[in-house]
């Protein structure tokens, strides 16, 4: 059929949709969550089952609105969210409409063997929010605001720290959040954690530096890049055993997850924290304190920074790639006073500063207060996800175990007692072909750690668009081993 004719079946389309449907949609608004949340469930099952065809237009935010009885903004929201994720199109002039791509799904029924494909069909690696959720429009708004609002002076040179505005909404964000003590000009802006160890390592920081026997190999291999070796200290159920560092002879650094081991999932006991700035003290080191998910709490009460117990002695490393997404390079070291003017000659010349633009963006983001919403939508949103791991494992493979899920946006699928390296791997051939991209535990120990191995596989539930996790979740449960 020639392409006008389609654009012209389409327009008549559109005539007969927007006098039919109009503003009456009826719409299930019930089910846990917010007004907004529930709104975007119902369309997304709207469209998912074919009750709204591809093209058909929506009710005006107004009319909807109304109709349902919910404020305006939230239908507005709602929309912006599901064109953000592809089940919706919005063209001026032309209204909301679902978009020709969101197909009817039909239910997913997995053959029995599938060939491993060449790009996984879904993903559960660690270390990624849900890139759809970006807040694309509050975000937007806090640029306007941003932009329209800045000094002339923010885009000449600038100040190697960073911005001030938004030095000033970190430091604020973090002592009421994080329980940080520090004020602006001992914080410095930085393109994200693996920017701010370059600018450490090792400039101002020598090396050599203790790691947690289980952690990033690529912060690893960062600092081995810059000639600093790392020396592995035990992880327990208490998290890093501080003990060790003592014995540790010539390092004066410490790079630890305090807040939620990474990838275990432990919160550094009270006691070991204790010891850990003890140790700091006493021996004049530093603690790089590595605070990369602490936002993200659902069973527990938020564990305070350590940089709180001693401001002198903990660099405290943060950023949004996890709260916010990776694409915006934006982070920051809060660093002892002693320490700022050699990580800003480390810094050097302005091509390795943060964009002026973003730093202005998310300042207003924060100040606003959208940071914060943002932060509880999605802690919300990932504790439905990780619910929801929790349960499909204990249904389908019980003898298993989920450990490290009190906070984060992973958890760990421990193997059971006797399981081997070679199960990790049988698991992780079975994951892909199912089509399914994870990690195994055993990625990221430390080749000199010295403790028993342990067994298991890294799940990153918060990485897959809503629509695709639960076929994720199928897709684990038909790799998982069963029980004996």
């Amino acid at each position: 059929m020639p392409e006008s004719w389609v654009n012209q079946a389409n327009q008549i389309d559109q005539v007969h949709l927007a006098e039919s449907l109009g503003a009456d949609l009826h719409l299930d608004l019930t089910g846990p969550g917010s007004r907004r949340a529930v709104l975007i469930r119902a369309l997304r099952d709207a469209v998912r089952s074919g009750r709204l065809a591809p093209g058909t237009r929506l009710p005006a935010y107004r009319s909807l609105a109304a109709d349902l009885g919910i404020a305006r903004n939230t239908v507005a929201d709602a929309y912006a969210e599901l064109v953000a994720e592809g089940w919706l199109s919005a063209r001026q002039g032309s209204g909301t409409l679902v978009a020709y791509r969101a197909e009817p799904l039909a239910p997913a029924r997995a053959p029995a063997r599938r060939a491993p494909a060449s790009r996984p069909a879904y993903s559960l690696l660690q270390g990624q929010p849900d890139a759809t959720s970006f807040p694309r429009t509050a975000w937007l708004a806090a640029a306007r605001r941003a932009l329209s609002a800045a000094p002339n002076d923010a885009f000449g040179p600038g100040d190697p720290r960073g911005r001030p505005e938004l030095r000033q909404a970190l430091a604020d964000y973090l002592a009421r959040t994080r329980g940080v003590r520090t004020d602006p000009e001992r914080i410095v802006v930085c393109s994200g954690f693996a920017h701010a160890l370059r600018l450490l390592f090792p400039a101002v920081l020598p090396g050599p530096l203790a790691v947690e026997s289980y952690g990033l190999p690529f912060h690893r291999s960062l600092l081995a890049t810059a000639g600093i070796r790392s020396h592995p200290v035990r992880v327990d159920e208490l998290g890093a055993d501080s003990r060790e560092l003592a014995s540790l002879s010539g390092v004066r650094a410490a790079l630890l997850t305090p807040a939620h081991q990474f990838p275990t999932g432990v919160p550094l006991h009270p006691d070991r924290r204790a010891q850990t700035i003890n140790w700091a003290r006493s021996t004049g080191s530093y603690v790089l304190e590595d605070d990369y998910d602490g936002e993200f709490r659902y069973d527990r009460k938020p564990v305070g920074a350590l940089q709180g117990l001693d401001p002198e002695h903990v660099i405290h490393l943060g950023s949004v790639s996890k709260s916010l997404s990776p694409a915006l390079r934006l982070g920051w070291m809060v660093l002892p006073d002693r320490l700022v003017d050699a990580v800003l000659e480390a810094k050097g010349e302005r091509e390795a500063w943060a964009g002026v633009t973003d730093q202005l963006t998310l300042a207003d983001f924060i100040a606003s207060g959208s940071y914060d919403r943002h932060i509880r939508r999605m802690r919300q949103r990932y504790r439905r996800r990780r619910d929801q791991l929790v349960e499909a494992v204990a249904g389908h493979a019980p003898h298993l175990h989920v450990t490290g899920i009190a906070a984060g946006l992973h958890a760990v699928l421990q193997l059971p007692d006797g399981a081997t390296r070679s199960d990790e791997s049988a698991a992780l051939r079975a994951a892909r072909w199912q089509g399914l991209a994870l990690d195994t535990l055993s990625e990221y120990r430390h080749p000199d750690a010295t403790m028993p191995p342990r067994h298991g596989l890294v799940i990153g539930y918060a990485t897959p668009p809503e629509h695709t996790y639960p076929g994720a979740l199928e897709a684990l449960c038909r790799a998982l081993p069963l029980g004996a």
